[in-house]
């Protein structure tokens, strides 16, 4: 079976594809402090790496192979990335900055379910209502959603946050 070329550049560059997505996966984990999950899948990532380069390192004559884990690397992390994407882990703090002083635009976020923390703030052309919320990336896009529908003009900002203590959120993280 691996003696037709065909099957053995698909088959490296399946095994490429799967490595480099674990590969992703794992760092995002040890990013987020998922210590021992990024462990675990680091051991079936190693096993997929040692038999994809052996492949590629026994048929090194057949250029085709070393093409197809090339490939298989550049495609290994666009699927990771959408897998990452996807799983969406941690969270992430947005800022939004509107001029809308009196429309409750806080209280209609809260009532919603998001916690948030306003004050007022100077800008260059005058007075700003400033608010920061935390929200799960899973829940990034819908509190976009929620704010420009609010307030049309409103600006958005958004980082991750490394780490969290006190506050509205801290009993729904900690696990």
């Amino acid at each position: 079976m691996l003696d037709n070329a065909f099957v053995m550049v698909g088959i490296i560059l399946l095994i490429n594809i799967v490595y480099v997505s674990f590969f992703t996966i794992r760092m995002i984990l040890t990013l987020k402090g998922q210590r021992y999950l990024a462990a675990f899948i680091s051991v079936f990532e190693v096993i997929i790496y040692v038999v994809g380069l052996g492949l590629v390192l026994d048929n090194l004559n057949e250029i085709q192979n070393l093409i197809a884990y090339a490939v298989g690397y550049g495609i290994g992390v666009l699927v990771g990335m959408k897998i990452e994407e996807k799983l969406a882990l941690g969270y992430t703090t947005v800022n939004v900055i509107t001029t809308n002083l009196e429309g409750g635009l806080p209280n209609e976020l809260r009532n919603k379910g998001y916690g948030v923390t306003n004050w007022l703030a100077e800008g260059r052309e005058g007075q700003r209502l400033m608010m920061e919320i935390l929200t799960s990336r899973k829940s990034e896009m819908n509190l976009y959603n929620t704010v420009k529908d609010l307030d049309p003009k409103a600006f958005i900002i958004s980082h991750e946050p490394k780490a969290f203590h006190g506050g509205f959120w801290v009993k729904g993280i900690r696990r």
